[in-house]
């Protein structure tokens, strides 16, 4: 099941383009990794590019495309090989206070 999961994951996040090259972030080999641990899904992000201006928004929308999925409630995003992965991550994955 887990693996179905993956699979609409990443059709889903396949959708998420690089904004500078129109290409899907799948198809870069920008998204390294896809795994589900239960309805959470953990997505690791590599840019081409350790200063990518735009890594916080691909992440943010490939995100919003992995909750869209069907059995997918939460998202664990993971950035690499950025200089301002740390503090991305953060922001990303930051849980809303209510």
């Amino acid at each position: 099941m887990s693996e179905d999961l993956a699979n609409n994951v990443k059709e889903a996040v396949f959708k998420v383009n690089d904004p500078h090259m129109g290409v899907s972030i799948v198809e870069m080999g920008i998204v390294q990794s896809i795994d589900i641990d239960g309805t959470t899904a953990k997505i690791v992000i590599k840019p081409t590019n350790p200063g990518c201006m735009s890594v916080a928004r691909m992440a943010a929308d490939a995100k919003s495309q992995a909750l869209s999925v069907d059995g997918i409630e939460d998202t664990e995003i993971i950035i690499e090989g950025h200089a301002m992965a740390d503090s991305i991550n953060e922001m990303i994955n930051k849980k809303p206070t209510n």
